[in-house]
């Protein structure tokens, strides 16, 4: 009878993972949907348009790496809750194409998952909510503690930053970083009609 009892309980514990799992993915792809929709009408109108009525954000950027066919709408701030959504624009850090680090974070698992496919010298294309795309080199990555990011918030180049929880394939939280760095090789250009890559 116990060993009955420990089975179920091991069982419905698999099952709630995998669907508390499912529902991790569901939620980031339904969210980036709605995302691309806002971002869209962003451009078009030239206001900041919220992706659902009480979101507490709005899209920032579009983040796109051709080579290995990833594409992600960026959020306005890194809280938790918006990187449950998508990618955040890292508070206080600059704009992309501005002088200074533009650093975006976000979930491992879900929407910077195609950074473990990133190669040095890919380029990484970020349309802002202007409607400008800048576009970027990645020139370096490194792995750090969450505290000691190396990352120059006084440089006065044109830099970008993507990061991420490491290792890519971790269940658990843990210290440990992925940073992506990468510096800016052409001025903007207008946005065209969007296209998924």
């Amino acid at each position: 009878m116990s060993r009955l009892f420990v089975a179920i309980v091991v069982a419905t514990a698999g099952a709630s993972l995998f669907g508390q799992g499912l529902y991790i993915h569901a939620k980031a792809m339904l969210a980036q949907a709605l995302l691309e929709r806002a971002f869209a009408e962003t451009i078009a109108t030239g206001r900041a348009v919220k992706p659902w009525p009480w979101a507490d954000t709005w899209p920032e950027a579009r983040i796109t790496v051709k080579r290995v066919g990833a594409s992600a709408i960026a959020l306005a701030g890194s809280s938790g809750q918006a990187l449950a959504f998508g990618p955040g624009h890292v508070e206080r850090t600059a704009d992309a194409g501005e002088r200074g680090v533009a650093v975006y974070a976000a979930h491992r698992d879900t929407h910077f998952r195609f950074l473990k496919d990133v190669a040095i010298g890919d380029e990484i294309d970020v349309t802002r909510h202007d409607g400008k795309t800048f576009r970027y080199r990645a020139d370096g990555s490194s792995v750090v503690r969450f505290d000691q990011s190396g990352i120059d918030p006084f440089t006065t180049g044109h830099e970008l930053v993507l990061t991420t929880c490491w290792p890519f394939d971790a269940i658990a939280h843990g210290p440990m970083r992925y940073v992506l760095h990468a510096t800016k090789i052409s001025p903007p250009t207008p946005t065209k009609p969007y296209s998924p890559l």
